[in-house]
């Protein structure tokens, strides 16, 4: 009978083949796949605004939030979506050399930027179709106030969250990875990205659209205003702004991400499993 799931060894060199394939595709179809993956990482961002922009315990939010999340990655391993902060993974690629240094960061970069694309095109389409406005406002407000508070955060504390919450993420990947059917890469995706949305990790590709969604709705009134009444203060939205994505978020979560995936799973595994060629079991 065969089995149902690689181990970790075999599921090792199963990655390299699968950063070899990355790296080869085209920048054309590494920015279109990111562009999806972006967008589904989107949909399950506002999903669970919409679900727990009404309840007040910070920790029964979160853990909703977490469960609804972890569709976003769902969806992008099953349909074969690029992600920038799964493609971390690569490394192992890299190190087992079978696919070139050069043409991992040329993955990296296409895809980081198609997501970008793909969560603004969300981030724009929820703003007009006038979903902000649940709760007379309210989800708007709630909107714009986890914009503020991504944007707020210190560098090393968004680099350190980016690295937690990357280290999961690749968990994930992992162990979907392993998995040889999709019932078993769901249970896999599920559990650790539950984890990571209900500890309040950072993940560049969520951030970029919880924070242009914050940008883009307070640009109205009635959202800014509920944000307000939420305890966010008016200089705080004025701070909250394109430059502020990049510079108070963006870029030391994204820093950390790629520490938290790219070190923290693929080299060690690596290191494990693969170093010179030997398989530890």
């Amino acid at each position: 009978m065969e089995r149902s799931i690689l181990s970790p060894s075999e599921n090792a060199e199963s990655l390299v083949k699968i950063g070899s394939a990355r790296t080869n595709l085209t920048f054309v179809k590494e920015f279109l796949l990111g562009i999806l993956g972006g967008a589904y990482i989107a949909f399950a961002a506002q999903g669970s605004n919409v679900a727990i922009h009404t309840i007040d315990s910070v920790g029964l939010s979160k853990t909703l939030a977490g469960a609804l999340f972890a569709t976003g990655l769902m969806m992008v391993v099953i349909s074969g979506a690029e992600l920038f902060t799964g493609n971390s993974l690569i490394v192992i690629s890299c190190l087992r050399r079978k696919s070139k240094w050069v043409s991992m960061f040329r993955n990296w970069l296409f895809v980081y930027l198609g997501n970008f694309v793909g969560s603004l095109l969300i981030a724009y389409f929820i703003l007009h179709s006038g979903q902000l406005g649940f709760s007379e406002g309210l989800l708007g407000g709630f909107t714009i106030k986890i914009a503020v508070y991504k944007t707020g955060l210190s560098f090393e504390s968004a680099f350190f969250m980016g690295i937690l919450c990357n280290w999961l993420v690749c968990i994930a990947i992992w162990m979907a990875s392993a998995s040889k059917d999709i019932a078993g890469k769901i249970l896999a995706i599920f559990f650790p990205i539950w984890l990571f949305i209900t500890s309040g990790f950072e993940h560049s590709v969520a951030n970029m659209y919880y924070i242009p969604a914050g940008i883009l709705a307070k640009a109205n009134e009635e959202f800014a205003q509920a944000a307000i009444s939420l305890g966010v203060s008016a200089e705080q939205i004025a701070n909250l702004n394109w430059g502020t994505l990049f510079t108070r978020n963006l870029i030391p979560v994204t820093l950390g991400n790629i520490v938290g995936g790219a070190f923290f799973v693929g080299t060690i595994y690596w290191f494990v499993y693969l170093r010179k060629g030997k398989s530890s079991r």
